[in-house]
C-alpha cells in the first residue's frame, strides 16, 4: 500500500510521541571490504614508488637534453633485494633500508621537477600517480624523521592511493585495507546504507538510516538491533524521541536496584546475528571478501553488486522453496488413476 505524504507525516508525528505507530525491526552493522593489495610495508612502498619515478623520468627525458639524470637504479634495486631477502629484519635494518629508498626517491623527484620546469607534460593518469608519490614521500619522510608509524590519511598503495587502513580488531585481521560500509537488514532484505574509503565512526549514521527507513515505509522501526558502539548519547536521544527501542544495556554503571530483562537481551542478540550471517555470506559467496577491481568507481560497483547478489540469493531460496512445495503437492496426484 502506498501512503500519501499526509499519512506519512501523521505516522511520523505519532511515532515521535510514542503512540505505537512504529513497526518492524532494523538490524545494522558495519564491515570492511578488503581490496587485493600487497600488505603495505614502508620499504616496499618506497621501492615501488622509486621504480615508478624512474619510468616517469625515462618518459620525460629527451635525448636532445643531453645526458639523462642519474638515478642509481641498479644500486637501489640491489639494496632493496638485499633487505627483502634477509631472514631477520630488525628495526635497525628496516630504518636503514627506508632511509636509502627515501634518498633515491628524493633524487628522482627532484629530477622530474626539473624536467617539468622545462615545459614537459605528463598524461592525466601519470600526473595523478606522480602526485600520489609526492604525498607518499612526504608521509614517509615525516615518519622517518619523527620516528613514528602513524600519519593522517596514510597511503598504503601506490596504484590505489585512496585506500586507507581500517582498524577492525578482529582475530587474525586487526587491520584491513579497503572500503568501509554500513548495511541494514529489514525483513531479510539487505541495503547498503553508507560507503566510504576513509575510516569513520559508524554510530553517526544511525539516525540517517532510521530516517531513510521512515521515507521507505512511512513509519519508524519499533526497534533497532545494533552493536554497543551505536549506543551513544546522541543515538539514544534520537531513538527516545521517536519511540524506537535500541538494543543493549544503558550507558554508565548499572543502577543498584536495576533488574535487566536478560531474556529480552538474549533474544535481541540472537536476532542481531542475522546481519553477521549476511556479512559472512557476502564475503564467502558474493565477492565481498576480496575486491579485485582497482578504481574508485569499479570498487564501489563491486560492493553494490555484492549486496545485490545477496538479495537475489534470497529470491532464489524463496523460489526453490516454492518449487519444492509444488513437487510435494503434485507427487500424490501422479499416483491417482485418471478414471475411477
Amino acid at each position: 500500500m502506498i501512503l500519501s505524504e499526509a499519512q506519512k507525516e501523521e505516522n511520523r508525528h505519532d511515532d515521535g510521541h510514542g503512540n505505537g505507530g512504529n513497526r518492524g525491526t532494523m538490524i545494522v552493522d558495519a564491515t570492511c571490504a578488503p581490496s587485493n593489495i600487497r600488505y603495505p610495508q614502508d620499504a616496499s612502498l618506497l621501492n615501488e614508488a622509486r621504480e615508478n619515478t624512474e619510468k616517469l623520468l625515462d618518459e620525460l627525458h629527451d635525448s636532445a637534453d643531453g645526458r639523462k639524470p642519474r638515478t642509481y637504479r641498479t644500486q637501489a634495486h640491489r639494496d632493496f633485494l638485499q633487505f627483502s631477502r634477509s631472514r631477520k629484519k630488525t628495526a635497525k635494518k628496516i630504518r636503514k633500508a627506508v632511509g636509502k629508498q627515501l634518498r633515491h626517491l628524493a633524487r628522482n623527484l627532484a629530477a622530474i621537477e626539473e624536467k617539468l620546469a622545462l615545459g614537459r607534460t605528463l598524461a592525466e593518469r601519470k600526473a595523478a600517480r606522480l602526485a600520489a608519490i609526492r604525498t607518499l614521500y612526504e608521509q614517509q619522510k615525516y615518519m622517518y624523521d619523527h620516528c613514528c608509524h602513524t600519519v593522517p590519511d596514510r597511503i598504503v598503495s601506490v596504484s590505489q592511493p585512496f585506500l586507507r587502513p581500517i582498524v577492525r580488531g578482529k582475530a587474525g585481521k586487526p587491520v584491513e585495507f579497503g572500503a568501509k560500509l554500513d548495511i541494514s537488514v529489514v525483513n531479510g532484505w539487505t541495503r547498503l546504507e553508507c560507503f566510504s574509503f576513509d575510516a569513520y565512526n559508524e554510530a553517526r549514521n544511525l539516525s540517517a538510516m532510521a530516517e531513510r527507513f521512515w521515507k521507505r515505509e512511512g513509519h519508524y522501526p519499533s526497534r533497532i538491533l545494533a552493536d554497543k558502539i551505536y549506543r551513544n548519547r546522541e543515538n539514544l536521544r534520537f531513538c527516545k524521541e521517536h519511540g524506537i527501542r535500541l538494543s543493549g544495556p544503558a550507558l554508565g554503571r548499572p543502577k543498584k536496584d536495576e533488574i535487566r530483562n536478560k531474556t529480552l537481551d538474549f533474544l535481541d542478540e540472537c536476532e542481531r546475528v542475522e546481519v553477521e550471517r549476511r556479512f559472512s555470506l557476502a564475503k564467502r559467496k558474493c565477492g565481498l571478501g576480496l575486491i579485485m577491481t582497482r578504481l574508485r568507481e569499479t570498487i564501489a560497483h563491486s560492493v553494490a553488486m555484492s549486496i545485490l547478489v545477496l538479495n537475489l540469493r534470497k529470491i532464489q531460496c524463496a523460489l526453490l522453496r516454492l518449487l519444492a512445495f509444488l513437487v510435494l503437492w503434485l507427487a500424490p496426484l501422479k499416483k491417482q488413476p485418471l478414471f475411477s
